[in-house]
């Protein structure tokens, strides 16, 4: 044996270990399981904070303002691990889009569908697994400017866009009152003379009532203001009017009795209708944002 032979083995007994440790199937479904238990848990856990705090409550709707697209949940879990996360996507979407993931940055977790399944009473069920995600922040992408807000007209233009009920002018309604949905009658009252910020704010609101009453003839206001509030919250959040006026202090009373399922469900409602006011919006900028774009190409 030659006295240079030895600087071999350390190599071979390293790819004899490497042979010798087939893939663990078992142990990987095992782990995965336990994170996509953990996601749940979370949920869950996330679900109490944010009902027993006002403040956190509006850290979750900054969130879910943000990725109107994405669902309760998986806002949750944002909030619980990336609270100020503004554009995220997996390693394999950054990379296709020529950007990678900095060294030491810790990815986290959101829910997407996996498989169908049959449940024991016959129903279809969906099963979801935990996807790891990193934020723009935590990439080589540059920092990208926010687009410049248009004009308040034009973004309250955009709010009443193919509204689901008329909207009119009035002078009848209470001084308190800047905006009525009528359920009954189907259409929205404005007071005359009001301030953009108060226009936007109170249209947000009562056209996320619109979104919610299905023309039963049974809708009750009551029921959905809370959900109303925060979907107008949530508009005036994302299209840049301000939010100092909306409280949420009395957010633990009114979801003290809920169950997590529960709470979720209602955050579901006000999602909702902030999404197909927020989608009818973006359709409407967008196109003017175009047309500017060519007025300014035009004048050169």
């Amino acid at each position: 044996m030659s006295e240079w032979d030895e600087l071999f083995q350390p190599q071979a007994s390293k790819m004899t270990d490497q042979r010798e440790q087939p893939f663990d199937k078992e142990a990987w479904a095992q782990k995965k399981q336990e994170l996509r238990q953990w996601t749940y848990e979370t949920i869950d856990a996330t679900t109490i904070a944010i009902a027993q705090s006002g403040e956190q409550f509006q850290h979750y709707l900054d969130v879910q303002s943000r990725f109107d697209l994405y669902s309760v949940s998986n806002a949750l879990l944002i909030l619980a691990q990336r609270p100020d996360a503004t554009r995220i996507a997996d390693f394999d979407a950054w990379k296709e889009q020529g950007v990678f993931i900095r060294r030491k940055e810790i990815g986290f977790y959101i829910l997407e569908p996996g498989e169908e399944y049959k449940r024991e009473d016959g129903s279809t069920g969906v099963s979801y697994n935990p996807k790891k995600m990193f934020d723009v922040s935590q990439t080589t992408a540059q920092k990208k400017e926010p687009p410049t807000l248009l004009d308040d007209r034009t973004r309250i233009k955009a709010l009443t866009d193919r509204s689901p009920v008329p909207i009119t002018i009035g002078d009848d309604l209470p001084t308190e009152i800047h905006a009525l949905y009528q359920p009954d009658m189907r259409n929205i009252v404005v007071s005359r003379g009001l301030g953009a910020g108060d226009i936007f704010r109170s249209l947000a609101q009562e056209l996320a009532h619109a979104e919610m009453d299905r023309g039963h003839h049974d809708y009750s206001r009551s029921s959905y203001n809370f959900q109303a509030y925060c979907a107008a919250y949530m508009l005036s959040k994302r299209f840049g009017f301000m939010t100092d006026f909306f409280r949420f202090d009395r957010v633990p009373e009114r979801l003290k009795a809920l169950e997590p399922q529960q709470i979720r469900a209602e955050l579901t409602v006000m999602k909702d209708a902030a999404h197909n006011l927020t989608r009818r919006m973006h359709r409407v900028l967008a196109e003017q944002r175009q047309q500017q774009s060519n007025r300014s190409d035009a004048a050169r």
